[in-house]
Formats: structure tokens, C-alpha cells, sequence
């Protein structure tokens, strides 16, 4: 075992140690004392949203000189509209409804007992994530108000940034009496914290990876607690040989385009083999002045649609199947129909978001019984897969797991279900 592990290892242990202890005492607080630490959040935040975007402007250049690609560098920002955006998350989570002590089902049983399926706080929350410091308050203020405590984990990258908002949370809860160990950040640099963080049975009841493939497979190599995986993000968009031309350019362009370095972006057009020529031109046009690289598998240069934008085209190579670009490039692949599709998505998805742009109602019910995908869109960008956009205020992030969760985490994602029985002095027989 190396030094900084043990130094890590023994860190982990305080850290979890106190957040157990700050967990037990938020589980029994009320919706009441849970908000007022998120509008003190959203105070927080306004107020210090100069040194937050000076720290972050730190990070950046630290960063852009060590030759971050520029994807990372976008993921990595927090401009004033930025931090305006993380206060109005904070804003919305207040606003919705507690999960806890909600009853989900149960019933009275014929011989009188009463059974109730109630939602309680999992405990204590890790959360591990690359150069995405809006993920330190997303998580943070999702797992308070269900009652949990978070070990936050950044990325080197975000150092700066990440401290500076930690410290908005940790004052947050001192001013309305609530634990600051609530939340915490190990301070331990190196992949050695992650590895403390999640190797000890009985530290963690939940972590939660959030980033690029080499992160979540080492957590999952080290992991002694259960995880929820929030994979890469392969997304596909379908167009259907019935679609509406200029709907499909839209949504495309929008789904590439509109943020090219986030996981819900689309990574893959596939076209039907029966669309019409017009409506692939339309689409490819709208991308290629969107700036995107197309590359194209062989069938689709082969296609009489392609001699008019054969030379924009760039030949896709073998390992463009399945990739993540997350930057304005995007494989192009023609398919036989629905079930071509299905079988494309069924090899290369990453369980993700997958979308279907068709006027055929038939098909799109076919696509959404096929796929498998935490999220489906029927003539929508693949950039609607985000909490915030269906409803939940903010996200942990979107599971590609299917336990506990699968999609955008939210609010109830963060609780476990118990079963509560009431008898009147009841025995077994």
C-alpha cells in the first residue's frame, strides 16, 4: 500500500465517520429546515458568483495550458449566467415536492395488519465526477432534501471552483442549523481518494460515478459498495424513411450542434435506406454548416444521395462505431428500416438516449418497444434527457444502470423504500 493511499484511506474513514453522523441528523428533519438550506444555497451563490467565476477562471486557464481538450473546457466553465443557472436548479429542487416519508403503496391485509411502503433517505451519498463543478451543487442540493449526506469528489480540473462552492454549501447549513458535514470533499489528491472512497464495506451506501470510461471502470475495479453507473453517453438519432424533412433537420442539428460536449448530444445519425434523397441532403446540409464532421460509413457514400456531398463526407473508421465523441463530429450510418436501427443501437447504445424522428406511429412503437435506453424521444432532440428539462429541478446525473435507478436521478432516485407494518398487538400463526 503507498503512503497517499493509507493518508486516503484514513481520510475516507473521517469523512464517511461524520457524514454518517450528519446523515442520522438530517433523516429526521423537516421539508421545512431542508428548503431554507436551499434558499440559502441560492443566496449563497448570487452573492458569491464573482469569486466563484474567478476561481473557475483559475481552473480554465490551468486547464487550457495543460492542453484540455475543448469539450472538457466547456463541461469545465461557470460564467455569471452559469452560476445564475446553478441558483435557479437550487431554486426549482426547493420548490418540489419532499420524497421523504412519502408513502408509496400498501394496503390492509385480511387478517387486519396494515402494510406501507414509505421512502426514507439512503444515508450518506458519494459522488465522483470529472471537470463538471455544477455537479458539487446539483448533487449537493438533491441528496439534502432527501435527507442524505454527500462526499463530493471532483476533478482535478475544477479544484478551484469546487472549493469555492463547497464552501457556499457548508455555510448554507450552518446558517439554518443543519450539519456542514452534510457536505464534504476529500482533500487527499489522486485517483488514491476515489479508491478510498468507495473500497471500505460500510462506508458509503451509494456511489455514484459520473465521467468517462476509464473513471467508471475503475470504480466499479474498486467498489466494496453498490454503484449506479452514469455512463458514457452513445446516442443515436433515427430518421425514419416517413420523417418530416425539416423536422428531422432541426431536431439533428439541434441534437449535434446545440452542445456538442455533453452526454445527451446525439453521436449517431442513422438513416433509413428508403428516405428520401431531399430529406438526407436537408439533414447532412444542416450539420455540415453547423460545423460537424460527418463520417460516413461506406454504404451511405455508396447511396445516390451522396455524390452531391460526397467530398464533405470523411470515411468512418471502424472504431467511430460505439465512440462518445463529445466535440462536432458524428458518425453516419445507413440502416434497413426500424429493425435496422434496433440491431445497430442494440450492438453500439450505451443505454443511454436513443430518438426516432417518424409521422409512422406504428414504427415509433416499434422503436420504443425495441431499444433498450433510459430515455427514448419521438421527434425530439436527444438534448431533453436532462433533469432539469423533464421536470426534476436538477440531476445527479442519468443512470445507465437499471439498479436502483435508470435516467435522469432526481430527487427519488436519492431514497430507498421500506416497508412499515402496524398491527394491533398482531402474532404469526
Amino acid at each position: 500500500m503507498t503512503s497517499t493511499l493509507h493518508f486516503a484511506l484514513a481520510e475516507a474513514e473521517q469523512i464517511t465517520a461524520r457524514a454518517r453522523a450528519a446523515a442520522r441528523s438530517l433523516a429526521p428533519q423537516t421539508t421545512a429546515a431542508k428548503d431554507a438550506f436551499l434558499a440559502a444555497v441560492g443566496v449563497g451563490l448570487r452573492q458569491r458568483r464573482a469569486a466563484i467565476c474567478e476561481a473557475n477562471a483559475g481552473d480554465l486557464a490551468r486547464s487550457a495550458a495543460a492542453g484540455r481538450s475543448a469539450p472538457l473546457l466547456d463541461r469545465l466553465r461557470l460564467d455569471a449566467d452559469r452560476v445564475e443557472a446553478l441558483a435557479r436548479a437550487v431554486d426549482e429542487v426547493r420548490h418540489l415536492p419532499d420524497p421523504v416519508g412519502a408513502i408509496v403503496g400498501g394496503g390492509r391485509r385480511p387478517n387486519g395488519l396494515e402494510i406501507r411502503r414509505v421512502r426514507i433517505p439512503i444515508g450518506v451519498i458519494g459522488m465522483i465526477y470529472e471537470a463538471r463543478p455544477n455537479v458539487t451543487i446539483d448533487a449537493a442540493a438533491l441528496a439534502i432534501k432527501a435527507g442524505n449526506a454527500v462526499v463530493l469528489r471532483g476533478g482535478s480540473d475544477a479544484v478551484a471552483t469546487n472549493a469555492a462552492l463547497l464552501l457556499v454549501l457548508r455555510d448554507a447549513l450552518l446558517a439554518v442549523g443543519l450539519p456542514a458535514d452534510a457536505a464534504q470533499a476529500p482533500q487527499t489528491p489522486g485517483h488514491e481518494a476515489i479508491e478510498a472512497m468507495v473500497c471500505r464495506p460500510g462506508g458509503l451506501d451509494l456511489a455514484i460515478p459520473r465521467g468517462g470510461t476509464a473513471l467508471i471502470d475503475a470504480v466499479q475495479r474498486w467498489a466494496r459498495v453498490p454503484v449506479v453507473q452514469h455512463y458514457q453517453g452513445v446516442c443515436h438519432v433515427y430518421v425514419h424513411h416517413d420523417a418530416d424533412a425539416e423536422l428531422a433537420r432541426c431536431v439533428v442539428v439541434n441534437a449535434k450542434a446545440q452542445r456538442p460536449g455533453v452526454c445527451n448530444a446525439m453521436e449517431a445519425l442513422l438513416i433509413d435506406a428508403a428516405a428520401p434523397p431531399a430529406t438526407v441532403a436537408a439533414i447532412v446540409v444542416g450539420l455540415l454548416e453547423a460545423g460537424v464532421q460527418i463520417r460516413a460509413c461506406d454504404r451511405s457514400r455508396a447511396l445516390a444521395w451522396a455524390p452531391a456531398i460526397a467530398s464533405a463526407l470523411v470515411p468512418a473508421a471502424d472504431d467511430d462505431f460505439g465512440r462518445e465523441f463529445l466535440d462536432l463530429v458524428c458518425l453516419l450510418r445507413v440502416v434497413d428500416g426500424v429493425e435496422g436501427a434496433i440491431d445497430h443501437i442494440a450492438r453500439f447504445g450505451s443505454g443511454h438516449t436513443e430518438a426516432i424522428l417518424c409521422r409512422d406511429v406504428g414504427a415509433s412503437q416499434r422503436f420504443l418497444a425495441g431499444v433498450d435506453a433510459s430515455c427514448v424521444m419521438i421527434n425530439a432532440s436527444t438534448r431533453f434527457n436532462d433533469g432539469g428539462e423533464l421536470g426534476l429541478g436538477a440531476e445527479i446525473g442519468i443512470s445507465t444502470s437499471k439498479l436502483h435507478a435508470y435516467g435522469p436521478m432526481g430527487l427519488e432516485a436519492l431514497t430507498a423504500i421500506r416497508t412499515v407494518v402496524v398491527g394491533e398487538g398482531h402474532v404469526r400463526v
